[in-house]
């Protein structure tokens, strides 16, 4: 206890968070390793196992072994457990367990969670907690239930139970994972399939606020200036996302050109919504034509919102820096968004962590360029894929070299936890200097 209160106790939110994380992984990776968590005969190497961890932990998904016939039903339950984990956060999981015991969140947890869920203000966190539990349990649910009712045909009862709930929670939770071995190409023109997918990879992907403030809105009839730029760009990119790529792939002989016209809508709609998070696909991803999967590229790089299971710069990140560059070309001072002028304090935020995660996402292509024999658009696409913790390969990932496993857990890692948490982390003091220097200036352009 004393260790408690000279060390860990004045560790600051960031600090907890990066080293929960951290250390969840370690838990992970031991008990894949156990072994009864793999199949008889398949001897699962350590880094496999931490970067198995790590991938669930980080609601990646990325593999560089098949699941379904790696690991034992013990195996999976804890990699889906550590996607439920990784997806929500382990302070709403550890916050959940206080409730249930009934102890009292004291200060320092609050900050704590505040730092969890991305808010800005402790006022009614433990309120949100409860909304997300709530919003979870109900969700996940009625998909699994919905998703076992639709699968019985299939399969037998209890396959279609666990089928129906582990890709309930991969799902919402944006976790990437999946037992068919080649994600849901074979649902590709199943209709009801892919509007509980649809359904399930949006909301977990919107951000638990956002959840909060639509299931009240028909009380209050009002919503946040976040959760308008959220609902806002989150629908401009699934609809720009869905004709870009029903366009681009539309007579590709290898992905959608078989489809029918229904199917085609519905892989462009599911591959649009997936590139941003879920790591999912429903057609062949090394497949597509470059310009699609580069295009995808640059929506796994946007990813999905604040305080939601998603990666990437976020939404609003993205929603900034088009305000930002549009203010700057008309001339204008203030940055706005529906009537609401955004501080510059967010502008520098916003470019910091595109900043960082450009310099990530080219930091971790240039090293795996001199490491792995792979053509650069693949080395790019999973590379942006495991920075922005979104799941999706072209093939890269399996063959990657003991290096590469290494660099893409850390970059996971990072992606997950937040750059910019992560340097606050490793800072003892972010208080702002006590003076200032003076203005200079600087030509630019």
């Amino acid at each position: 206890m004393s260790f408690w209160k000279k060390h860990i106790a004045k560790w600051t939110p960031s600090r907890v968070l990066a080293t929960g994380f951290l250390s969840l992984i370690v838990i992970g990776m031991l008990l894949l390793k156990l072994p009864v968590a793999v199949h008889d005969g398949i001897e699962l190497s350590w880094i496999d196992a931490l970067f198995t961890s790590t991938t669930a932990l980080c609601v990646t998904g990325l593999t560089v072994v098949d699941t379904q016939l790696t690991f034992t039903l013990f195996g999976e339950i804890v990699i889906i457990t550590m996607v439920q984990i990784g997806g929500i956060g382990f302070m709403t999981v550890a916050t959940m367990f206080y409730l249930m015991i009934g102890k009292r969140i004291s200060l320092r947890e609050r900050l704590i969670l505040q730092e969890s869920m991305n808010t800005n203000s402790m006022e009614g966190i433990v309120r949100t907690i409860r909304r997300v539990i709530y919003f979870v349990v109900i969700i996940q649910l009625t998909a699994a239930v919905l998703l076992t009712v639709h699968w019985l045909p299939e399969m037998s009862f209890k396959k279609a139970v666990y089928y129906g709930l582990f890709h309930s929670v991969s799902l919402f939770n944006n976790g990437g994972f999946d037992l068919f071995g080649n994600s849901f190409q074979a649902y590709a023109d199943d209709t009801l399939f892919n509007f509980i997918a649809f359904f399930l990879v949006i909301s977990g992907g919107l951000g638990f606020i956002v959840l909060a403030e639509l299931y009240d809105y028909r009380r209050t009839r009002k919503l946040s200036l976040h959760s308008k730029v959220v609902l806002s760009m989150t629908g401009i990119l699934i609809a720009a996302g869905t004709f870009c790529i029903f366009i681009f792939e539309y007579t590709n002989p290898n992905t959608m050109q078989p489809l029918s016209f229904t199917g085609k809508v519905y892989a462009s709609v599911f591959q649009s919504i997936s590139s941003r998070s879920s790591g999912t696909s429903t057609v062949e991803i090394a497949e597509l034509r470059q310009v699609t999967q580069f295009f995808m590229i640059i929506l796994m790089f946007i990813g999905g919102s604040p305080g939601s299971a998603g990666g990437g710069i976020k939404t609003t990140t993205f929603a900034i820096l088009i305000c930002a560059v549009i203010t700057m070309l008309r001339g204008q001072e203030d940055a706005v968004l529906f009537r609401t002028r955004l501080s510059k304090d967010q502008i520098l935020k916003a470019l910091t962590i595109i900043f960082l995660a450009l310099i990530m996402v080219l930091s971790v292509s240039m090293m795996l360029a001199m490491t792995e024999d792979q053509p650069f658009l693949n080395i790019l696409f999973d590379t942006t894929s495991a920075v922005a913790t979104v799941g999706l390969t072209m093939g890269m990932t399996a063959e990657l070299s003991e290096f590469g496993k290494l660099v893409f857990c850390l970059a996971m890692f990072i992606g997950r936890v937040g750059p910019l948490t992560l340097a606050y982390a490793m800072n003892k003091r972010h208080a702002k200097g006590r003076f200032r220097y003076p203005e200079g200036k600087i030509m630019i352009g």
